[in-house]
C-alpha cells in the first residue's frame, strides 16, 4: 500500500516507518505539521523544524505545513490539507500513524482518515512498553530525549542518547513514578539522531537546555547530516 507518514522526529513515528516497510508497504512522503507551541494536545513540538534532515538522510520527501493555532480543530484542518495534496502528488491510500495508545489521537486521525477515503496503519498501536523501547534499542535506533514533564524526569535526561543502561534507569524511574516509560503520556519527547532507514546520521553541532525546575526541553540549536559517518 502507498502510505504517507505522519511524522513528527520522535522515536514512534519513525519506528513506525520501520515496522511499515517491514510489512510491505510502500513510504512515499512524510507530513509534518509544525505546531505553534508545546501547548499542542496533537502534535509533537520540540525540534520539528529540523525533520527535514531525517527526511534526507530517508530519502522520503516531506510535505510540511506551520500552524498558527493549538485548537485541535485548526491543526486537523491543516492535517487535511497536507494529506490531500499527498493524495494528488504522490497518490497515498493510506496514512501511518505513531500512536501506542492515544484514543483521543487515534479517534481524530481515524475520523479525517475517513472522509478522506484512506487507511489508517498503526503498527505500534498497543504494543507493551518494555518490550518496544528494547525493540527500539536493538534496532539500532538512535535517539535523544528533547523534553522532559513527569516526576522522575529531571534536567539530566534532556539531550541525553538512550542506549541499553540509560533504559534500565527510565525503567526504574517508571516504576518508582509511575510514568509511562515509553513515554506515551507525554512524559518526554523524542528526536531520532541515526536508524536503520537513515542513509547518513544527524549530527549535533550546538544545543541548549532550557529547564524551569520541573519541565524543560531540549533546543537543537545546529545539527547537520554527518557524511563521515555511515
Amino acid at each position: 500500500m502507498k502510505l504517507a507518514v505522519l511524522f513528527s522526529g520522535g522515536k514512534d513515528s519513525t519506528y513506525a516507518i520501520h515496522l511499515a516497510k517491514q510489512q510491505g508497504h510502500e513510504v512515499k512522503c512524510l507530513l509534518s505539521v509544525f505546531p505553534k507551541s508545546e501547548e499542542s494536545h496533537l502534535l509533537h513540538y520540540p525540534n520539528v523544524q529540523l525533520t527535514g534532515l531525517q527526511s534526507e538522510s530517508m530519502k522520503i520527501p516531506q510535505i510540511t505545513i506551520e500552524s498558527s493555532s493549538d485548537e485541535t480543530s485548526t491543526e486537523l484542518e491543516l492535517m487535511k490539507k497536507i494529506l490531500l495534496r499527498a493524495k494528488d502528488e504522490y497518490h497515498i491510500e493510506g496514512i501511518i500513524h505513531g500512536g501506542i495508545k492515544s484514543i483521543f489521537q487515534k479517534d481524530n486521525f481515524e475520523n479525517l482518515c475517513n472522509k478522506l477515503n484512506l487507511t489508517l496503519i498503526s503498527p505500534l498501536w498497543d504494543t507493551e512498553p518494555k518490550k518496544y523501547m528494547n525493540d527500539l534499542v536493538s534496532s539500532n535506533f538512535v535517539f535523544i530525549i528533547t523534553s522532559v514533564s513527569s516526576d522522575g524526569l529531571d534536567d539530566f535526561w534532556l539531550g541525553k542518547k538512550i542506549g541499553k543502561d540509560e533504559l534500565e534507569r527510565l525503567q526504574t524511574l517508571s516504576e518508582k513514578f509511575e510514568f509511562n516509560l515509553n513515554f506515551e503520556g507525554g512524559e518526554a519527547e523524542t528526536f531520532v539522531l541515526n536508524c536503520p532507514l537513515f542513509s547518513h546520521p544527524i549530527k549535533i553541532v550546538d544545543g541548549k537546555k532550557i529547564w524551569d525546575g520541573y519541565r524543560g526541553r531540549f533546543e537543537i540549536v545546529d545539527a547537520r547530516l554527518d557524511y563521515d559517518a555511515r
